[in-house]
């Protein structure tokens, strides 16, 4: 009988993967982006390891939307005090906060625990084709 192999944090090895966001679907980008992350992509995935990729997106606000979600979709803030909910439209949130658009939407398909926190600090998004990570780049997907 097989003993299935538990992946210790000492053991992760991490690659650098490159994504280029022009001309493909937001959302599609965005699981592939989670996907990679978590590392559930390798064979040696163990769940309470973060044991994912660091992911690079570059040209990130050339990615398309369908419909009519950049005038309609709205984005939410709340501090907790009475009649403190402030809202952004999605063509907004790109053009002004690109990397924060590519944040949020990506925790939302992380774990909400430290470890998802520590997986989304791998996650570095850049609005033009340059970016400063050319050394490390691995992969391109």
């Amino acid at each position: 009988m097989k003993m299935t192999k538990v992946l210790k944090p000492a053991e992760v090895t991490r690659d650098w993967v490159l994504i280029d966001a022009e001309g493909k679907t937001f959302g599609r980008i965005l699981t592939e982006v989670a996907t990679l992350l978590r590392g559930k992509h390798k064979p040696s995935f163990t769940p309470n390891v973060d044991c994912g990729d660091y992911v690079v997106i570059i040209n990130a606000e050339k990615a398309k939307f369908s419909g009519v979600k950049l005038e309609d979709k709205e984005y939410f803030t709340h501090s907790g005090y009475f009649g403190s909910t402030k809202s952004k439209k999605l063509g907004d949130m790109l053009d002004n906060h690109t990397e924060k658009l590519y944040r949020l939407a990506v925790r939302g398909m992380l774990p909400k625990t430290t470890l998802g926190r520590h997986m989304l600090k791998k996650l570095k998004v850049y609005v033009g084709s340059e970016h400063p990570h050319t050394a490390q780049i691995n992969k391109e997907a």
